[in-house]
């Protein structure tokens, strides 16, 4: 799936862009369109923390890990590192204008429910929590047992 975005003319107005989702360029700079409803995806591993917000198009607005912002090792699967990483996105979309989001979380480290309340604490209204973890129906025949 590309990059849906496309590039409105100078002349058009940021209305338009606003109806249409996208964002405009005035003079090298964008404009980002006003989104009032998202999606967040938190994805939470052992190793890391990932957190994407969304429009409802599906179209990414920032996302950022708690590698990113500077964790190192284990510290990244904390869940103040998932905070921080929280933290860290409402900043960059505050311009947007997001207030209600649907939660999607994904995985099982530590950072899983530290996200979720790093949202609510920052003022956003959460809609919806829907946990979207993958699970094996019976799947592929698990290794065998390791002997040392």
């Amino acid at each position: 799936m590309g990059n849906t975005r496309v590039q409105l003319t100078n002349n058009a107005s940021a209305t338009e862009a606003e109806k249409l989702g996208q964002e405009r360029r005035v003079k090298g700079k964008k404009i980002k369109a006003k989104v009032a409803h998202g999606k967040c995806y938190v994805k939470s591993t052992y190793n890391n923390t990932i957190v994407s917000i969304s429009d409802l198009k599906g179209n990414v607005l920032a996302w950022g890990s708690s590698g990113v912002l500077g964790f190192k090792g284990p510290k990244r699967a904390t869940p103040y590192a998932a905070t921080e990483v929280v933290k860290y996105l409402l900043e960059r979309v505050r311009d947007c204008g997001i207030q209600d989001m649907d939660v999607f979380v994904r995985g099982i480290g530590g950072g899983r429910e530290a996200a979720v309340r790093a949202l609510a604490t920052q003022g956003i209204n959460i809609l919806s929590i829907k946990d979207v973890t993958p699970i094996p129906h019976n799947g592929p025949r698990p290794p065998k047992v390791r002997r040392v």
